[in-house]
């Protein structure tokens, strides 16, 4: 498999793109999305409660956070092959693991490390080795088109995890979604992963180690603007996607409506990327993020406010949705061009570790806000005040940000 010089920045016709998409809608399918699916399941089959279970995903969430910064550091310094294609392999074991679970304890452990490979497996791993490649600001193309493979992730796995839960139960599910993992993900990302020519390793840091790199950068104050800002984000996307669908049934919708109008936001999210693909290919990602961010607390607004009919709730899933895909090319762009071009994965992985706490507790706080006030009113103004959050922190961060010179 062959692979494009950093003077030619793989897009996504390229086998090295091809093949780390492949294992993107693959991974996110199987060790994300399928999650809920297999858990009610579990539950019906073994008596446990939602929150036994639910407790497990907040952990595992937990364990991809703290794994994100040596999974970015490592493959900053070359391990990209040994780093996604082996956390797939562990993957593999993992739901194989399981598969077999018939204690909490186990169960606890094999999601957990299923939250942590998650870390070398999901977009953050995948666009640090595609800058690794290209350069990090020639991984534009690249990233992109590993965000419109991953979009379509749900759209394929979720249906194809209920056919198999129909056929063959949680536990044959597991099994599958095993060998999934590993004959197709650590096989491509093996391939993809390993052979080509990367960057110099000095464009990427030269000022040495990704540590030092990394004292750097958390001295600068669009570093922290950032990580409020992502940090507002994760908890916001977590706890309404958690959420989302008791909430809108309280405000008035139908059912038929609601599971309708959730089923546009995947297409939605993969229409955003290639619109702004079409659109502003060349945009500068300060001025893309500012206009992005400032949609999520206006659509917010309007869910509030719009009566319980299908076509504002559609409207409102487009939008949201088309703001999201573009948000995760944004959210993969924003530290070589705002930041620094150096040690791009750990200082991804760094900016990362907040962000993926909150995603983790964001489902169960707003919950208990739900149960303090017995009304989703005040969930929404949360979300509403997480959006805001996002969009002053993104705007600080765009304004305090200096131009990188060509050494930087």
């Amino acid at each position: 498999m062959t692979a494009a010089s950093p003077s030619a920045p793989p897009d996504g016709r390229t086998p090295f793109i091809i093949g780390l998409g492949m294992a993107q809608l693959c991974s996110w399918g199987s060790l994300y999305y399928s999650f809920p699916q297999i858990a009610q399941a579990m539950g019906a089959d073994l008596g446990w409660s939602k929150a036994e279970l639910y407790g497990a995903a907040t952990l595992g969430l937990a364990f991809s956070g703290l794994a994100a910064y040596p999974a970015g550091a490592a493959i900053d310094r070359g391990h990209g092959r040994a780093v996604m294609a082996g956390a797939s392999l562990l993957a593999g074991l993992l739901l194989a693991l399981w598969s077999q679970v018939s204690s909490l304890v186990l169960f606890y452990v094999a999601v957990a490390g299923i939250g942590a490979v998650q870390a070398a497996t999901l977009y953050e791993p995948a666009f640090a080795v595609v800058a690794r490649r290209a350069g990090p600001l020639q991984a534009r193309p690249g990233i992109t088109a590993l965000t419109l493979w991953g979009g379509f992730a749900s759209t394929v796995f979720i249906p194809l995890i209920q056919v198999l839960l129909d056929a063959f139960g949680w536990r044959g599910t597991l099994l599958v979604l095993a060998a999934i993992n590993i004959g197709l993900c650590a096989t491509a990302n093996f391939l993809a992963a390993g052979v080509g020519r990367d960057a110099p390793p000095a464009r990427l840091y030269p000022a040495g180690a990704p540590r030092s790199v990394i004292g750097e950068v958390l001295r600068q104050k669009v570093f922290w603007a950032l990580a409020v800002a992502f940090t507002a984000y994760a908890a916001m996307f977590s706890g309404f996607t958690f959420h989302m669908y008791p909430l809108l049934v309280e405000r008035g919708f139908d059912t038929a409506t609601v599971v309708s109008a959730i089923a546009f936001i995947g297409p939605a999210q993969v229409g955003g990327r290639i619109l702004v693909t079409l659109l502003a290919p060349r945009a500068p990602v300060r001025v893309v993020g500012s206009v992005i961010v400032a949609v999520f607390p206006l659509a917010f607004l309007a869910l509030e406010l719009m009566p319980p009919d299908f076509v504002y709730v559609a409207l409102f899933a487009l939008a949201y949705g088309s703001v999201n895909g573009i948000l995760t090319i944004v959210r993969g762009l924003v530290v070589p061009e705002l930041l620094t071009r150096r040690a791009y994965g750990a200082v991804n992985g760094v900016l990362s570790v907040p962000a993926t706490f909150s995603r983790a507790l964001a489902p169960a706080g707003m919950a208990m806000l739900w149960t303090a006030t017995g009304s989703y009113d005040a969930v929404l103004m949360g979300v509403i005040a997480l959006a805001v959050l996002l969009a002053l922190g993104f705007w600080s961060a765009a304004a305090l940000a200096r131009p990188l010179d060509e050494r930087d």
